[in-house]
């Protein structure tokens, strides 16, 4: 007989830069887990050696921190911790975001605009199912047996797009590509923008980490 969720003494790492939202959740883990254990970090340096050292079942993971993107961070504790769960907890939209992380090896991804009886629902399934789908995701998760590329952010660009993207995730400076290819530094300069709004992000730091997660260099 499987034991009751409240009874379960499970290991939670809470990662956030904004102690509010660390709180919160503790909060909320304590109403549905009064057993849980809960360590927290408002570094995404730290997460690594705080799953490592503390022995983390379930972590609760920001999408974004000051001194980085966790994308990359998802990918590298699914390989070496495979049985951890790890939810997203993120202010980024569902709908754009949500795949590149579950694709990285996240068990779920949960808004930070859900009703607080959906948080609770989360971390009981994290716990109980091992994962946590909103419908949103689920929505998105199913459209994905019919169209594949959904889950790869990078298919969104053209040829050239990717060929430029490429070059910047492997070190190249606009000046390096522009002569590469024989076009003009403004031309480059342009289709960094294209390749900066199709893909959401703001900087070469998180082109890379969806390089690492989506395309062999």
């Amino acid at each position: 007989m499987e034991e009751p969720t409240e009874n379960k003494e499970i290991v939670f790492l809470l990662a956030d830069d904004h102690s509010i939202v660390r709180q919160g959740m503790e909060i909320l883990i304590d109403e549905v887990l009064p057993e849980a254990v809960v360590y927290q970090t408002s570094s995404l340096q730290q997460i690594i050696g705080m799953v490592q050292e503390k022995g983390v079942e379930v972590a609760i993971i920001d999408a974004h921190f000051p001194d980085g993107n966790s994308l990359s961070t998802v990918s590298q504790l699914k390989n070496e911790h495979p049985d951890i769960k790890i939810l997203i907890f993120s202010g980024l939209e569902e709908e754009l975001h949500a795949l590149k992380f579950i694709k990285a090896g996240a068990n779920g991804y949960l808004s930070k605009l859900s009703e607080e009886e959906d948080v609770r629902q989360a971390i009981s399934d994290m716990v109980n199912k091992g994962e946590y789908f909103s419908e949103v995701v689920r929505k998105l998760l199913v459209e994905l047996v019919y169209n594949p590329n959904l889950v790869n952010p990078l298919s969104s660009l053209t040829a050239r797009e990717l060929q430029i993207a490429s070059m910047y995730a492997e070190g190249h400076g606009n000046l390096e590509i522009a002569n590469a290819l024989d076009i003009k530094q403004n031309t480059v300069s342009t289709i960094k923008k294209n390749i900066f709004n199709k893909l959401k992000i703001d900087n070469i730091v998180e082109l890379i980490e969806l390089f690492n997660i989506h395309h062999k260099l």
